[in-house]
């Protein structure tokens, strides 16, 4: 039987953010998410690997992409495979840390719309005719979680460590992904994560930004497809 296949969103995010991949791959496998519950990386991995079988692939975009490095590193004999989306190995600058500082206060003053609409911006996504209705639920999604997990996200990127070590010693069969037109976390940082990674493939989407899953949701699919169809290593 085929391995589990876990999700883990981004930024306050929700399994919307996948749900192109979801009802398409759910009618050929077993499907979990795995919400993002902590204050650190580090809790939220541990809190996602308490819940989840003993063995299963891992889907991780952005901060959750993060927290699935994470989950890999203390736990890479329950790991089949993992695919990061649209993410960051490397651990936070002091000024992208401090230019949170902002949004937190907003948010917490009262500003918490205006907080979102700076976080998650028009020009992250690709310029196609549906970018505004992609936007909006992206930001929807946000408002649904609140202050508290905007606030409680927001401490963790700032905190994140890095994970350069824990990619270099993976040996699963890896697919990064990023769209083509991703400002946020570019292509050229998923390349520089497939260096490390012995069994990494890059795909690039084209006409997608930040959110590939919802921008190109057909290319991404068949991207993890393809994943899941490499043959494992014995271990």
């Amino acid at each position: 039987m085929s391995e589990t296949l876990v999700f883990l969103a981004g930024f306050l995010s929700d399994a919307r953010l996948f749900g192109p991949q979801l009802t398409e791959l759910s009618m050929e496998r077993t499907i979990a998410i795995a919400p993002l519950l902590g204050a650190t990386i580090e809790e939220m991995a541990l809190n996602a690997l308490e819940g989840l079988p003993q063995n299963f692939a891992l889907v991780g975009h952005s901060l959750g992409g993060i927290v699935a490095m994470e989950m890999l590193r203390r736990a890479p004999e329950r790991i089949t495979r993992v695919a990061l989306m649209d993410t960051n190995a490397q651990g936070e600058t002091p000024s992208m840390a401090a230019a949170r500082e902002p949004r937190i206060v907003g948010a917490k003053s009262g500003r918490f719309v205006d907080a979102v609409r700076d976080e998650l911006r028009a020009d992250y996504l690709a310029d196609t005719p549906d970018r505004d209705e992609i936007l909006a639920l992206w930001q929807q999604m946000a408002l649904d979680q609140g202050v508290d997990t905007f606030v409680r996200h927001s401490r963790a990127m700032q905190r994140r460590p890095d994970q350069q070590g824990t990619l270099r010693r993976a040996r699963v069969p890896a697919l990064l992904i990023c769209g083509a037109q991703d400002e946020l976390t570019p292509v050229r940082r998923h390349e520089f994560i497939s260096t490390l990674m012995p069994r990494a493939e890059l795909q690039v989407i084209e006409g997608a930004g930040h959110l590939p899953m919802l921008e190109r949701p057909s290319a991404v699919t068949q991207a993890l497809r393809e994943w899941l169809d490499r043959p494992l290593l014995l271990r």
